[in-house]
């Protein structure tokens, strides 16, 4: 089954969850979280993106976010990819440092905001990483000690996310530890960490009742909400952020060469076929960055149509411009 096209629009919520290739880890040590929070902070200071909760693991990540004028992939792709460069360099290795697809579910706010809170620092927790909340609220991994004051996070929305718990922030955050800590005892909550009919509906149980009484209620395995939600998401998508057709993609990565080739008088075949010259390879980068970011190619069919590894094609669009 084709991948469906994320839905994003200025100002939409999202629960992101990054996981590491084949489950590896994306992160080995304190350097590189470090990193990796630093550059999370950068990126979504630098593209006007509000983020509400985050926590990361040793081999994956959650976010929940409200995209901002960038767009969510703009933001994801310079967050990764400046990422795993780092990682790579750091540790001596090439290849892929995280799963080709992160995953983005569009969220309804009223009914979900304070559970995907409340899950996603929970997770610090239940993975064993801390042992118990007196411990998650000094962990720097989280937005959980920055909504508590305890880390400074200055590019966490912490007040935004506070006012869901009150007017006073002193007040705000007894109540929102007392939340979090009521939430331990509800365990992985599987219906938050995806979107659709039955995670929306609480489970198949009322899935089923809905059918036996032969109502039909609008679903999308991109959205977490209510029918009625799902069906204004999808109607609303903005048409910019789609990707284009599959059927055109052939045309407009033909274009791509084309331009890039007549500008410069460099051969399409040597562009192709993986030369090492410099002006080829400088050209390289300027194509693979205009292949994956305004076509929406992977990073490994663009290394396919450059003739070049994956990992050159990740090197080359780090240069190009930066992530």
């Amino acid at each position: 089954m084709p991948r469906q096209a994320r839905l994003d629009a200025p100002g939409t919520l999202h629960h992101v969850i990054l996981r590491g290739l084949e489950r590896g880890r994306i992160v080995r040590d304190d350097t590189d979280r470090h990193a990796f929070v630093t550059r999370l902070a950068e990126v979504v200071q630098a593209t006007g993106t509000t983020v509400y909760a985050w926590a990361l693991l040793p081999n994956h990540a959650h976010l929940l976010l409200r995209s901002g004028r960038a767009g969510l992939p703009t933001v994801m792709r310079r967050l990764l990819t400046g990422y795993a460069l780092t990682f790579n360099r750091r540790h001596r290795r090439i290849g892929h440092v995280f799963q080709n697809r992160y995953k983005s579910i569009v969220v309804e706010e009223d009914p979900y905001f304070r559970e995907l809170v409340r899950y996603i620092h929970l997770n610090p927790l239940r993975a064993g990483l801390v042992s118990d909340l007196v411990a998650l609220a000094r962990y720097p991994w989280s937005g959980h000690g920055g909504l508590l004051g305890r880390v400074p996070q200055p590019w966490l929305a912490a007040p935004a996310v506070l006012r869901w718990f009150g007017r006073a922030a002193r007040q705000a955050r007894q109540a929102y530890s007392r939340y979090v800590a009521e939430g331990r005892a509800l365990g992985r909550r599987p219906e938050l960490v995806g979107g659709g009919l039955v995670r929306s509906a609480g489970g198949w149980a009322v899935v089923q009742a809905w059918r036996r009484r032969g109502e039909a209620v609008a679903a999308d395995p991109r959205i977490l909400g209510t029918g009625e939600f799902v069906e204004r998401v999808v109607a609303e998508a903005d048409p910019r952020h789609r990707p284009a057709p599959r059927g055109r993609r052939p045309e407009a990565i033909a274009r791509v060469f084309r331009t890039a080739c007549k500008k410069t008088g460099i051969e399409e075949g040597e562009l192709r076929t993986g030369s090492r010259r410099r002006a080829v390879a400088r050209l390289r980068g300027v194509v693979a960055k205009r292949l994956v970011t305004t076509l929406g190619l992977s990073l490994a069919d663009a290394a396919r149509q450059l003739g070049v590894s994956t990992s050159a094609i990740c090197r080359v669009v780090g240069k190009a411009g930066g992530p």
